[in-house]
């Protein structure tokens, strides 16, 4: 009897473990995630695009672009004006990872308060802390 509720247990570690890896892989990289969070503010081009999410060269965009369209994230859309315009939109899809993407922001806010908060406890342990003007 034990030995099943270790399997059951391992088998749901396990089993936790790949959904965990396979969303990882889905959206890896720095960039996958700011991509989608400045395509939830409206439909951009992609320079609107670049600009948006700073840092993020155009070579490197254009592949997170099509990564994130295979896998059912974001929609490119081609208007045959002249010039052509191409837009790119978050698929309803995507819009399950609204749940996840609060949660890395309220964690993230987080982590950077406890960050800050620790740099300053170090910074008064070991030097008068510099005066700030107010």
């Amino acid at each position: 009897m034990l030995k099943l509720q270790t399997i059951s247990a391992e088998w749901e570690t396990c089993t936790a473990l790949s959904a965990v890896q396979d969303a990882l892989y889905v959206l890896n990289g720095k960039w996958k995630l700011p991509i989608i969070v400045a395509l939830s503010q409206g439909n951009k081009r992609f320079n609107e695009l670049q600009k948006t999410v700073k840092g993020i060269a155009a070579k490197v965009l254009s592949h997170e672009l099509k990564e994130l369209e295979l896998n059912g994230f974001v929609l490119r859309k081609v208007y045959t004006s002249t010039p052509v315009t191409i837009e790119y939109e978050l698929t309803d899809y995507s819009n399950t990872l609204g749940s996840v993407i609060n949660s890395l922001a309220e964690w993230g806010t987080m982590h950077r308060e406890k960050i800050r908060s620790q740099l300053r406890q170090n910074a008064g342990q070991h030097a008068p802390a510099p005066a700030v003007a107010e």
